[in-house]
């Protein structure tokens, strides 16, 4: 099956997950100032998810000077995803869970069959989403958009500061929206 990937200055899918702690996370029901930061990530089970949100939340207070909310989403039920909040001590960034697989597609995202438990003893879910990490403006449109179909070599997010600090000095426009025939 092709999934057809996310257009830069198109809106992005509806996203509405239950976050930890109560409460839900709406896409677009109050944007951050300049920018949403939506972390698709595979799950408890996956070490390198866990490393890589904990950068984030060591990151997340550069972020909201920069007018950026971020929330960390994943397939994984509540309880799994609490776990991985407490696994990297979120305090800014807010976790949301139950991303239905209808929805992983949507996004672009990848999706991973189980092959067991990991190197860290933790059962995989049956199907999960493999990462994905997006810019949205605050109307709803895709300013940046990376997928992986593994968990190794995802965008680090002291680039993605750079590029933000970038975008907001110079007004750079999201590329990659050209559809027309090449």
């Amino acid at each position: 099956m092709f999934v057809q990937a996310l257009l830069p200055r198109h809106p992005v899918p509806a996203l509405n997950v239950p976050l930890v702690g109560g409460g839900r996370f709406v896409l677009g029901a109050a944007p951050g100032e300049r920018f949403d930061l939506v972390v698709f990530y595979r799950g408890l089970h996956c070490p390198i998810c866990a490393k890589y949100l904990l950068e984030l939340e060591r990151l997340a207070a550069e972020f909201a000077t920069r007018g950026v909310q971020i929330t960390a989403v994943s397939s994984d039920d509540e309880e799994r995803c609490k776990q991985m909040a407490e696994k990297v001590q979120a305090n800014l960034v807010k976790f949301a869970h139950g991303l239905s697989l209808k929805s992983a597609r949507q996004w672009g995202l990848y999706i991973s069959a189980s092959r067991g438990k990991t190197s860290i003893g933790i059962e995989e879910p049956a199907l999960f989403s493999e990462p994905g990490v997006f810019i949205v403006r605050p109307d709803g449109s895709l300013y940046y958009g990376a997928v992986q179909t593994m968990p190794f070599a995802r965008p680090q997010f002291q680039d993605l500061l750079g590029a933000i600090d970038f975008a907001i000095a110079k007004d750079y426009p999201a590329r990659g929206e050209y559809t027309a025939e090449v």
